[in-house]
């Protein structure tokens, strides 16, 4: 077993105000804890990586090559690994979420 406590954990902060913390780091699979500023949309983008994004509080957007989708607290998506997609939190809060990868990748 391995434990990783959130005040001890690896973070990093890709852009201002997108904290990003690695609670799990496994190459198996990898799990993200992340606050999104307010307003704020990832650059678009891929990996190899199958990801499941679930929210837990606020809202976000998930936006692919063919469809968007806007998912609540408590809502969950599944992108699969090479879909190039945009993630953006549309409102004036932040909102935060946990990104699940499968395999795992390094922070």
């Amino acid at each position: 077993m391995t434990v990783v406590h959130a005040k001890n954990a690896e973070t990093y902060e890709p852009e201002k105000d997108w904290k990003r913390l690695s609670l799990c780091s496994q190459d198996v699979v990898s799990i993200e804890h992340f606050v999104k500023p307010p307003g704020h949309s990832s650059p678009r983008h891929d990996h190899p990586n199958a990801q499941v994004l679930v929210v837990l509080d606020g809202r976000m957007t998930i936006a692919t090559d063919t469809e968007t989708r806007t998912l609540d607290a408590g809502d969950c998506a599944f992108i699969p690994g090479n879909e190039s997609h945009v993630v953006t939190n549309p409102l004036s809060t932040p909102s935060v979420g946990l990104d699940i990868f499968i395999p795992g990748r390094s922070f």
